[in-house]
């Protein structure tokens, strides 16, 4: 066999020199990954696969040439889709959409569709129509089967914003078979078992729908046992591999109640996780579910931008409001929230501290959750819990502590509006970083005033806290030179 020829010598690389040796055994490989014969080399990244030969090559190079040669009319819906699974489970959804979408976009849009609007749009924004002359029956069934099954790929395994992608192709198939796309709507891509694509019971009716990410609750009461079950579902659902980390729950109970906490949307989520809490016995089964939900750069996809939440926050919400018990949960929900998928944390963490106050154990809490989102709101209200000699004491504790609580890949590209913000260099030093965490926490704390040291904040202190707002406020780099 040749040898490896590429830069890091991990897999056959296919240059011109080599490529009529090495065509055979690329031959082989892709036919292989339709077979579900190809392996995983190794961990390292860019992602190789291993033929039944024993020839490496790269994900990319596989899919590339694949997806140069398929054709509409000749295109084999059911070795397309092995193909693309196969290659998937060996590496990942974002190492081969792009290739599937141009193919698509090539083979669908462009062959037998036509734009209607401003051509300026980004493609999945446009209105398409079949091209004149063009019937619907004369679009392959074969490539709408595939588009529909890349089309519930990115719904399933892509960015939270993919959906974008996901209805562009779909409103491709539906111009042409707008039954396929209900059936999908319907029954989803009937991976999901029966028992978890519908429940019934005494108590709920529910179903699941994996294609379009949608689970659809509704309650007949709110007593325990009912409670009991439903959460008992969404665990299952949430250990189906296949299932998607971004979703919808639209719950519908009897009682409309709802979490104590100022601003939640009131939406059948939250209704759901205030009527299950109250129930003691329910609460390891709550955080059961909370885990299961908690993905970085997931989301619910039924809540506005503006309240935009990681899966798994109202169970959270509804456990973190009862005490210190649940405190460990609170701050692995924090540590996976992002600062562009996830801002309702901040309703949250004021009603947390409202309750709570500012203490040894909360102030950690606190400030890991402000440095979880960009722009937390400035509340006076913070900075009157935070006057006295116990709250500043948990505070500056913290803050001796920031390098563990500042969340990896903290930054911030934002200019310095004069004094009213903190500010970042870019390329910031390990000591910048922290400064500006702590800036931004101050600032949501004492707001304006926490500008220049925090001066106006000192200066109107009682005399025996003064010495601890001093404190507070020193440069982090200059309070480590000092203890030097």
């Amino acid at each position: 066999m040749p040898k490896f020829n590429s830069q890091d010598g991990r897999c056959y690389w296919m240059k011109p020199e080599v490529q009529e040796e090495l065509q055979p055994l690329f031959d082989q490989c892709i036919q292989d990954a339709i077979d579900g014969r190809i392996t995983r080399l190794d961990s390292l990244w860019p992602p190789v696969v291993v033929s039944s030969q024993g020839a490496p090559f790269e994900v990319w190079q596989l899919l590339r040439a694949w997806t140069e040669i398929q054709r509409a009319e000749t295109l084999d819906a059911e070795q397309a889709i092995a193909f693309s699974e196969n290659l998937r489970r060996q590496s990942r959804w974002g190492e081969i959409d792009h290739h599937l979408l141009d193919m698509l976009k090539r083979e669908l849009q462009e062959k037998y569709f036509v734009a209607t609007d401003n051509e300026d749009d980004r493609f999945w924004n446009r209105e398409y129509s079949l091209k004149p002359g063009i019937h619907a029956e004369q679009v392959p069934e074969p490539l709408l089967r595939f588009a529909c099954y890349v089309a519930v790929n990115y719904k399933v395994y892509g960015m939270s914003f993919q959906y974008l992608d996901t209805n562009y192709l779909l409103g491709l198939v539906g111009k042409v078979r707008p039954d396929i796309v209900e059936k999908l709507k319907e029954n989803g891509t009937g991976r999901l078992p029966f028992n978890l694509q519908k429940r019934k019971t005494v108590h709920f009716t529910a179903s699941a729908n994996d294609a379009f990410a949608v689970i659809r609750i509704t309650a007949r009461d709110n007593t325990e046992e009912c409670c009991h079950e439903v959460l008992n579902y969404l665990c299952e659902l949430l250990e189906q591999d296949d299932f998607p980390r971004s979703y919808a729950v639209e719950f519908k109970g009897p009682e409309k109640k709802y979490l104590p906490i100022t601003g939640l949307p009131q939406k059948g989520v939250n209704q759901l996780f205030a009527c299950a809490v109250q129930y003691p016995s329910l609460h390891h089964l709550m955080e059961r579910y909370a885990r299961l939900a908690m993905r970085q750069y997931e989301q619910y996809t039924n809540l506005s931008d503006e309240l935009c939440a990681l899966p798994g926050s109202f169970a959270v919400f509804a456990l973190g409001m009862l005490g210190q018990e649940w405190r460990q949960l609170v701050w692995d929900y924090l540590d996976l929230c992002d600062d562009e998928h996830s801002r309702l944390q901040e309703k949250f963490l004021r009603e947390y501290v409202k309750q709570f106050g500012f203490t040894a154990d909360t102030v950690p809490v606190f400030v890991r959750g402000v440095l979880s989102m960009q722009d937390m709101k400035y509340s006076k209200d913070y900075a009157a819990w935070m006057a006295n000699a116990e709250s500043l004491g948990a505070l500056l504790e913290t803050k001796s502590r920031l390098s563990e609580i500042v969340p990896s890949g903290f930054s911030s590209d934002e200019d310095d509006d004069e004094d009213d913000t903190p500010s970042q260099e870019t390329e910031a030093s390990p000591e910048e970083v922290l400064q500006y965490a702590w800036e931004t926490v101050c600032y949501v704390i004492w707001g304006k005033n926490s500008a220049k040291g925090g001066q106006k904040v000192v200066d109107a202190a009682p005399e025996e806290l003064k010495e601890m707002y001093r404190q507070v406020f020193i440069n982090i780099k200059k309070e480590r030179i000092q203890r030097k």
